[in-house]
């Protein structure tokens, strides 16, 4: 193999891409999931260093596929798109399963995180989604039709979809009680 003299240059590479970037499967940035994606807040945090303030912003974001998957996502960029996109990715990566029952929840569940509390009932069919701000986001996303939910303690809309969500975790459905115990559901129900 024979070495060109290129004066100090990079050395020419051939055309069929291999060792670069671009020859590499890329993965689906846009893939074409169906999911819900819905933004709960963004805040502007400023960081004080000896050359002055750096701002970068911080995303939330809550995901789901309206079918019982949720799942919550925070990320931080110089801008606001670049955040958006980590935090979808978070959440993405933080699904989880929700019980529930036709279009509302088995129980009533109270979550808890921080000082956030959010009060979660069923309902009968019909009523809506009676929630406010992040709670609603959240549940919409879940795919429930049909709760009424209070929101007490702080209004940090953070603190808040944590809280929701830890609740929607702790739902378990008759039949899910009936597995752990080792029973049927009609031993349980009496």
């Amino acid at each position: 193999m024979e070495r060109k003299e290129n004066n100090g240059q990079r050395p020419e590479r051939d055309n069929n891409n291999k060792g670069r970037r671009d020859s590499r499967p890329r993965r689906n940035q846009d893939d074409k999931d169906d999911l819900t994606k819905k933004l709960i807040c963004i805040n502007r945090v400023t960081k004080v260093v000896k050359g002055g303030r750096n701002m970068r912003f911080a995303a939330c974001m809550v995901v789901g596929d309206e079918k019982g998957n949720v799942g919550f996502g925070m990320g931080k960029a110089k801008e606001v798109p670049v955040a958006i996109e980590k935090a979808v990715a978070a959440a993405k990566r933080n699904m989880s399963k929700i019980s529930t029952v036709n279009t509302t929840i088995p129980h009533q569940v109270n979550g808890k995180f921080g000082r956030g509390l959010v009060l979660m009932m069923p309902a009968e069919e019909g009523t809506g989604v009676i929630a406010g701000g992040p709670v609603r986001s959240v549940l919409e996303a879940v795919g429930i039709k049909d709760i009424r939910t209070k929101s007490r303690g702080t209004n940090n809309p953070i603190n808040v979809v944590k809280a929701t969500i830890e609740g929607l975790k702790s739902l378990r459905t008759i039949e899910e009680v009936a597995a752990m115990r080792g029973k049927k559901p009609s031993d349980i129900l009496g």
